[in-house]
């Protein structure tokens, strides 16, 4: 089994590594997270080093994967992902076995699909984005690179979400919609 490393170590980090586990296709070989944090374990899985790290880490491990959250900003995920590329890391897409990925579906690398999802027919969901757990993204829709859906949020058919975007929990997006770069979209929202 293919070992990866983890960058992020707070909640996110945990639902990701319960996700991977259960995909079955890496072992987790430890955590990137604070300095001060160097010994500490998350879901078991101990905080090995920090950012300045990488380097060294990339000459015995090939792949990583972002599980730093996002709310606010898609910015520190941005920044590593680059940082990540930059060391020449592979960066899967991790997707969980409870979830739907149609066969015409396309996911990027970096992103991660949650427990749950569905993502149908034509969709095309970008690199190091976070669909999560029970989100939907109807057919012949598009997410942009760097983009969170959160928990239970609906994209309909037809729908161009930007890059960089927060799509809050319980959202619902009309269909033939178009989210601009940047957006943020608070939870329960109705986007028409």
């Amino acid at each position: 089994m293919k070992e990866i490393i983890l960058i992020g170590g707070g909640g996110h980090c945990r639902s990701v590594i319960d996700v991977i586990e259960l995909e079955g296709k890496f072992k987790v070989f430890g955590v990137i997270d604070k300095a001060e944090l160097f010994g500490e374990k998350v879901s078991g899985y101990e905080i090995i080093g920090s950012d300045k790290d990488l380097y060294d880490i990339r000459q015995k491990i090939d792949y990583a994967f972002i599980s730093i959250g996002q709310i606010r900003t898609s910015t520190p995920r941005r920044n590593m992902f680059e940082v990540l590329k930059k060391l020449d890391f592979k960066i899967p897409k991790i997707v969980s076995p409870r979830s739907y990925i149609s066969k015409s579906a396309q996911v990027s690398e970096g992103t991660i699909i949650m427990h749950d999802c569905l993502v149908n027919a034509n969709a095309k969901v970008g690199k190091n984005c976070i669909v999560n757990t029970k989100a939907l993204i109807e057919h012949d829709s598009s997410i942009g690179e760097n983009t969170h859906l959160s928990t239970c949020s609906v994209i309909n058919g037809n729908t161009i979400i930007g890059k960089n975007c927060f799509i809050g929990s319980n959202s619902v997006v009309k269909e033939s919609s178009n989210i601009p770069n940047n957006s943020f979209i608070k939870a329960g929202s109705l986007f028409k």
